[in-house]
């Protein structure tokens, strides 16, 4: 087949520019931390990037995107053997497979980097390692087959996800829940104040994380197209609403808009737009963002009402943004911005792609929460998931890596 170059070109910036996103989640999470703990959490981000990398291409993309199941693909692709044949339920695409297979394994990358927000301060670095590659294989592997596959039982079912509402945000958000429940509190939370140790990093990943999601949305498209023109501007319109609506929250319920709110309601607007950018209109992820700027913004505070230490509000940004904007779709998708999804409510198309789409969330919190909660639950009884209470209060820079973020002069 004669591929597209420009197509080519694009979808391999496109890869880049993702890759880019778990560097950028690195600093923003790294920001939010206290300071004895900032290098644990780049490292964790860091070593994922290598243990993805890895097991992505000796098999997961192949269990991912490979053979006819509706559950879970086959080892065909092992390795990357018959790299030369397109993914399953693919075989139009303008692009090499293994241009593809580089593009998703950068989705693959940033997900499980996600859950590292929830158990920040506390999770061992080696357990952390372990733990990540297991959970790309036991769960990121399966979710992405149901939903990005062609032979997965919710793509089928008529789901739509662009590029990884319930696949990446969602999934990882109920992940990054049930390992917090297994793993504990931190010392002194609620009752200490553990405030970001720097708010400039906080901006500077989201910064990153804005850009690099250019190539996570508009590249979704797998083509240098109008509908990659259409993601592009959808995503840059909701995350400037979502800033906004997130600002404006914040302004009436505690008399200031923050900066650490401009970035949280930026990256909210970031989640909650993923799987409908390529399904809506630019008016339409207005509304979207919006509604993630304030609804995000009053859900982190779940976690006070309900007594559980997601750290970096993981839960409240990517799992209701995640799901917001999945469910969202079902009022707002058009198929004039693609002619491939399906119309919503707002668009004379009924309740029918709500139902599909609550399907779709459902199936993938339900799958991801108890999976996670599972593996987490034997590695902490195994390998133990938690530092000791010593290198808790240590901070982790110096007990897990021997390390300082910032040394003191003499």
């Amino acid at each position: 087949m004669n591929f597209n170059t420009g197509d080519t070109a694009w979808i391999l910036v496109a890869a880049a520019l993702v890759l880019l996103m778990t560097p950028g989640l690195a600093f923003f999470y790294g920001g939010m931390v206290r300071g004895k703990n900032v290098l644990g959490m780049l490292a964790q981000n860091f070593v994922t990037m290598g243990v993805v990398s890895v097991l992505w291409i000796t098999g997961v993309y192949s269990l991912a995107f490979s053979g006819k199941g509706k559950w879970i693909g086959d080892l065909h692709q092992f390795g990357l053997n018959h790299i030369w044949q397109q993914a399953t339920g693919f075989e139009t695409l303008t692009i090499p497979p293994l241009v593809f297979c580089a593009f998703q394994l950068m989705f693959a990358i940033i997900t499980p980097a996600l859950i590292t927000g929830g158990t920040a301060d506390r999770i061992k670095f080696g357990a952390w390692t372990v733990f990540s590659g297991l959970w790309l294989v036991l769960v990121y592997a399966p979710v992405a087959h149901w939903v990005f596959s062609p032979s997965g039982w919710l793509f089928k079912l008529g789901a739509l996800d662009f590029a990884g509402g319930t696949v990446v945000h969602a999934n990882a958000g109920a992940a990054a829940l049930a390992v917090v429940l297994v793993i504990g509190k931190r010392k002194g939370w609620p009752k200490e104040r553990m405030r970001p140790h720097n708010v400039p990093f906080v901006l500077l990943g989201a910064g990153l994380l804005w850009f690099g999601w250019f190539g996570f949305n508009a590249g979704s498209a797998l083509s240098a197209n109008t509908l990659s023109a259409f993601a592009f501007v959808n995503t840059n319109t909701a995350t400037g609403a979502a800033l906004l609506a997130w600002l404006i929250t914040e302004k009436i319920r505690d008399g200031h808009a923050t900066t650490l709110g401009a970035a949280s309601g930026a990256v909210a607007g970031l989640v909650a737009i993923t799987p409908a950018c390529g399904f809506v209109s630019p008016m339409g992820s207005i509304a979207i963002g919006f509604a993630a700027g304030v609804i995000c913004c009053l859900a982190v505070g779940l976690k006070n009402i309900f007594k559980f230490d997601d750290a970096l509000d993981v839960v409240g940004v990517h799992l209701v943004g995640g799901v917001l904007g999945a469910l969202l779709i079902g009022l707002f998708a058009t198929k004039m911005t693609n002619s491939a999804g399906s119309n919503g409510f707002f668009y004379n198309g009924g309740w029918t792609l709500m139902g599909h789409q609550a399907v779709a969330v459902l199936a993938v919190v339900a799958y991801s929460f108890i999976a996670t909660y599972i593996l987490a639950q034997i590695m902490d009884k195994t390998v133990g998931l938690r530092v000791s209470e010593e290198a808790e209060y240590e901070g982790l820079d110096r007990s897990q890596h021997g390390e300082s973020a910032y040394e003191t002069a003499n």
